[in-house]
């Protein structure tokens, strides 16, 4: 598949970003841009009138994961999912592998940290003798 027309010269982050659905509204993507949570090429933005060209490398911070894009094509509208993959090439690294091992609670050595209720009763009864 080509990638869509529209590669040559430069376009608004936040346009860009809807373009490509990394964000469901262009005033969402207005927000993440403005908010500092976009890079342009390890370049914090604080305007969503900053432009991005093809060849430059987006960090996005979103709520749960960090997406690091590579702009191949500026595109000219916003069409369905598979056109909007064409617009850039993925380059986050993969989550971490979940384990299927349950969690265990850290474990305290015998005699340190707080007294049980048991050692408490024994204490008591050492110190009062009836």
């Amino acid at each position: 598949m080509q990638p869509p027309a529209g590669s040559a010269g430069a376009l608004r982050v936040d346009k860009w970003l809807w373009f490509a659905r990394i964000t469901k509204s262009r005033s969402l993507a207005q927000k993440l841009a403005s908010g500092g949570h976009v890079r342009v090429n390890k370049d914090k933005i604080t305007s969503a009138s900053k432009t991005v060209k093809v060849g430059d490398v987006l960090t996005i911070g979103l709520e749960r994961r960090i997406l690091i894009l590579k702009v191949v094509a500026l595109g000219t509208r916003r069409g369905p999912f598979a056109e909007a993959q064409l617009l850039y090439e993925d380059m986050s690294p993969p989550p971490p592998e979940k384990t299927d091992r349950p969690v265990v609670p850290a474990q305290r050595e015998a005699g340190a940290g707080r007294p049980t209720k048991r050692d408490r009763r024994r204490m008591d009864a050492f110190r009062e003798p009836d």
